[in-house]
């Protein structure tokens, strides 16, 4: 290919470019919109804040959703958690925590285990009402945790896997 059928290339796209500019800056003319000087409705910020900032326990009754979930279910759950924890007694941490005994343990309580610094500083206890939240979707709940898991958007799910965690313990808690 020769110099000059790169120019009539490079000519084309060019044309095209400022063609499509062009068009643009002349609908623009044709077709000005004003914006109104007040906004067609107002957002009530601090209630927008509020509403959004509302935590799970004020939303969930915790024993109706424990009473939804089984402990058959929670064990076919376990299964996709096993890749990345143990739940045995003794159990190595893995690219997580070991669970044994998590329901009731302090968030981040697993001494040999290097968690995320927003673990770290999360000073609360795994209870139903944490644990609930967080296995509906942990980058939210806490934010800046390393876990990369989605969460459980079934209420039943969660349930029967928080049964199953809490079965695996030397002290079980009480259900709610």
């Amino acid at each position: 290919m020769d110099s000059f059928e790169i120019n009539k290339i490079v000519a084309a796209v060019l044309m095209v470019v400022l063609l499509v500019i062009g068009i643009g800056k002349v609908s623009d003319i044709i077709f000005h919109v004003e914006k109104p000087k007040t906004p067609g409705y107002a957002v009530d910020v601090d209630q927008a804040v509020a509403a959004s900032t509302e935590t799970v326990e004020e939303k969930i009754d915790i024993a109706a959703l424990m009473a939804m979930g089984d402990i058959e279910t929670g064990i076919k759950l376990w299964k996709r958690c096993s890749s990345c924890h143990s739940i045995d007694k003794g159990g190595k941490n893995k690219i997580g925590p070991a669970l044994y005994n998590v329901v009731g343990r302090q968030v981040a309580g697993v001494s040999d285990y290097k968690y995320s610094k927003a673990l770290a500083e999360y000073k609360k206890t795994w209870t139903f009402n944490e644990l609930n939240g967080f296995l509906t979707k942990p980058a939210k709940w806490i934010k800046g945790t390393k876990m990369a898991y989605a969460g459980l958007s079934s209420e039943t799910d969660r349930a029967s896997l928080i049964k199953y965690l809490n079965q695996n313990s030397d002290n079980p808690l009480p259900l709610p």
